[in-house]
């Protein structure tokens, strides 16, 4: 999710002129709007920290070592995690501007060669958001070892999901932790009797009611939340600094690390274990990674930097300092951010409290919309309906059905667990893990990426692994005690995620086994007298290259297609965005004569598909400049030479697009018409190809493009693939069941592709055919 100013452009962000500074007016306002989108859940950690920590494993006693154990490892578990791991470091690995844990996966696909994508091609590599290292950097013996073995790529694929996974049980733990926590300030303003009837309806109500307006997008609402997030900071921290100030002001001291070698010394074990409710006060630090792409490595520095981590800090304090002069051991709930503030202002910080968690909550559901769509363009999440609720913010998207999923888990984990306890010692074990998978990914980006020395990574891994592995242990403990929550939900989600990238493979894999040579081609007119019938046909594909299965099934069933035949294969790369100039790979199937063209779209992970209207302009537009553009005495009997070229927008020469109200198109004698499909109720537009009276341009371009304008105004037919996945006979039981049962499912419940959603049923033919995989 993303919040900006109208003035710029996020979606050009740090991509293209990555060393063009920016104004510190424009840094300063992106720190301003990064308060609201990234801080909303790590803003709100003292909710509950204090709470958590103190539920049952230790206790409050008069001598104030643990108050004072727990206030420093929170100072320290704060300085080096969310400082130092990442605003110093982790940051630095962006992957052309934008961050996250596939981010770090796509940098490793791209810099070794360990990607699971099947389609993938050399011709990815020339992409100018394509960095590769060479082979004689320091870690060339590791690349080479990633790269001959099979099991370490999907080992790294696996480690890169379940970060995933986490993420999205992150999703449903916070809002469910953060909302409950600002609520429980109740407990203290009604008897126990009533609290417990009325804590838990009122969670599930704001919760519903926070799901259900995602719908209108967060650019609705954006401009408050950074208003909120800052008036909590301040709130907090002023409550901190008169609590430090007012009960006891030495509570600085604590700080030291020596603090928390006498709060282990003296909890033993029950503090390791509390370890977990302490690990709460970096939940949402990984959104400083995972938003990047929505701001600047810059902006994010400033706000944690000068305004989120002194808050932060100043508010622990405070509640220490409440805390070691009011020696309340008999109920810990009392032990909580609400005891701390002064009476005569907490139903006002409880109103705050509320938005403020409803802020959090916000950030992380659209962060986990933002990772499912990058799972679903890297071919390991089923497809599914993305709306896009901004016009101009690329990364503000709402998907029903993740929505859906995620408030249903988030109601039965409130409503299952009843209190704050459980709910974050399942967050803590989500939190740590996503940590940990950031942290060994790093350590791969530092050798291969950053051409570090492998010691340097060493020390990396170990140090923060070292230190995220203690709060990992103290959270994995608790399993039975709600811990068990994130791993069921990372599970199942894991499951969903493998079956159906090993069936997406296993069917690419049937495609290429399966696919027919020109040769067949060339010789389908004589033996099976094939007619060409007017119009474009349209075949969507998942190769990039050779002629695909479904087509044979079709063309000897129905020996007919039409005058223009057009093999289309949308394939996702291991980058974040490709530029509208080298979005398409366009080649020629065959002579000339047969004009059957090769029309390959790239899009990288985070990029946005066009509308169908748009898409078929730009398509018909890159197949008229191939034309344009080829050699005269070119006759490729091949489809292995491809032609980079760009959308209709991104092209100033050549073959130009213009639109008009349709009313006289007889201005200019080399005109060609292309109609463009718009509402009924809206006047209709007319796309025109204009060819420039160059002499570079024979007659026989001008002839194929002519016939292509032509095709293209008898009608755009799109004929699709129906198959039925089935596993071969001999299988084994575990293969039949992903994919008879578990792939064929998930298939038969997800969309279409993108740009079919949109086309009529009349233009639309779909074609049956059983792959046995």
């Amino acid at each position: 999710m993303a919040l900006r100013h109208p003035a710029m452009d996020l979606e050009g962000w740090n991509r293209g002129n990555p060393i063009k500074k920016e104004s510190w007016r424009t840094v300063l306002i992106l720190a301003y709007q990064s308060l609201g989108v990234v801080y909303g859940d790590l803003s709100t950690s003292p909710l509950y920290v204090y709470k958590s920590t103190f539920a049952e494993d230790i206790q409050h006693s008069e001598s104030n070592e643990e108050i004072y154990g727990v206030l420093s490892f929170v100072f320290w578990t704060l300085t080096l995690i969310p400082l130092l791991k990442y605003v110093f470091i982790v940051l630095r690995a962006d992957d052309n501007g934008e961050g996250g844990t596939f981010a770090l996966y796509s940098l490793l696909c791209r810099h070794a060669r360990v990607s699971t994508l099947p389609n993938c091609q050399l011709a990815d590599e020339e992409l100018s958001e394509y960095k590769k290292v060479g082979d004689k950097s320091p870690g060339s013996s590791l690349k080479s070892t990633l790269e001959k073995h099979r099991v370490l790529q999907r080992v790294l694929l696996v480690l890169a999901l379940i970060g995933t996974c986490m993420v999205i049980g992150d999703g449903v733990l916070t809002p469910a932790i953060s909302v409950f926590s600002a609520v429980s300030g109740l407990e203290l303003s009604m008897s126990k009797e009533h609290h417990q009837y009325v804590e838990v309806p009122v969670t599930c109500i704001i919760l519903v009611f926070l799901f259900a307006l995602q719908h209108y997008g967060t650019h609705r609402l954006g401009f408050l939340f950074a208003p909120i997030v800052i008036a909590w900071l301040a709130c907090i921290s002023t409550i901190g600094v008169y609590n430090i100030i007012h009960w006891n002001p030495h509570v600085y001291k604590a700080l030291s690390p020596y603090y928390m070698y006498k709060f282990l010394k003296k909890t033993q074990r029950g503090g390791w274990m509390s370890l977990g409710g302490i690990l709460l006060c970096i939940t949402g630090s990984e959104a400083m990674f995972a938003d990047l792409g929505h701001f600047s490595q810059l902006s994010i520095k400033i706000a944690f930097t000068f305004v989120v981590y002194p808050a932060l800090i100043l508010a622990y304090m405070g509640q220490a300092a409440y805390l070691s002069k009011h020696h309340i051991i008999e109920n810990y709930y009392h032990i909580g951010f609400y005891v701390s503030v002064p009476e005569p202002i907490r139903w006002p910080v409880l109103a705050l409290a509320v938005l403020a968690a409803v802020v959090g909550s916000q950030a992380i559901i659209t962060g986990t919309f933002s990772i499912i769509k990058q799972c679903s363009a890297l071919g390991c999440f089923p497809r599914v309906k993305i709306v896009h609720t901004s016009a101009n913010i690329h990364g503000q998207i709402y998907i029903p059905e993740i929505n859906w999923t995620l408030m249903v888990l988030c109601l039965a984990v409130t409503i299952g667990f009843r209190n704050t306890k459980h709910i974050s010692n399942a967050a803590g074990l989500a939190v740590i893990t996503v940590m940990l998978v950031t942290t060994c990914l790093m350590s791969l980006v530092i050798v291969l990426c950053w051409r570090r020395n492998v010691f340097i990574a060493l020390c990396f891994i170990l140090f923060f692994g070292s230190i995220e592995a203690l709060y990992f242990s103290a959270s994995l403990i608790k399993f039975l005690d709600g811990a068990w929550v994130p791993i069921a939900l990372s599970f199942i989600f894991l499951v969903i995620m493998h079956v159906w990238h090993y069936g997406t493979v296993k069917k690419y894999e049937f495609d290429v086994q399966n696919k027919v040579s020109i040769n067949w081609l060339l010789s389908l007119g004589p033996n099976l007298g094939i007619v060409r019938v007017r119009g474009v046909g349209l075949i969507h594909t998942e190769l990039v290259s050779g002629i695909p299965a479904m087509f044979s099934h079709f063309v000897t069933n129905l020996p007919a297609f039409h005058q223009v035949l057009i093999f289309l294969c949308i394939k996702s790369v291991p980058v974040p965005h490709v530029r509208p100039e080298e979005r398409f790979l366009v080649g020629r199937i065959g002579p000339k004569a047969y004009r059957i063209y090769r029309c390959i779209a790239r899009y990288g992970y985070r990029d946005i598909h066009k509308d169908d209207v748009e898409f078929e302009k730009d398509l018909i537009f890159s197949i008229a400049e191939f034309i344009r553009s080829e050699q005269p005495d070119c006759n490729i009997e091949d489809d292995e030479r491809m032609t980079v070229v760009g959308t209709s927008s991104t092209n100033a020469e050549g073959d130009k697009m213009r639109e008009g109200d349709g009313e006289n198109s007889s201005e200019l004698e080399e005109t060609f018409e292309l109609r463009e499909i718009m509402p009924p109720k809206k006047p209709r537009k007319r796309v025109k190809f204009l060819l420039p009276e160059s002499p570079k341009i024979g007659a026989s371009a001008r002839e194929e493009m002519q016939e292509l304008m032509e095709a293209r105004e008898s009608g755009l037919a799109f004929i699709m693939g129906h198959c039925y996945v089935r596993a071969k006979s001999g299988s084994s039981l575990i293969k039949r069941v992903v994919i008879n049962l578990g792939y064929d499912f998930l298939r038969r419940n997800s969309r279409g592709p993108t740009y079919a959603l949109g086309v009529p049923h009349a233009s639309t033919l779909e074609v049956g055919m059983i792959y046995h995989v």
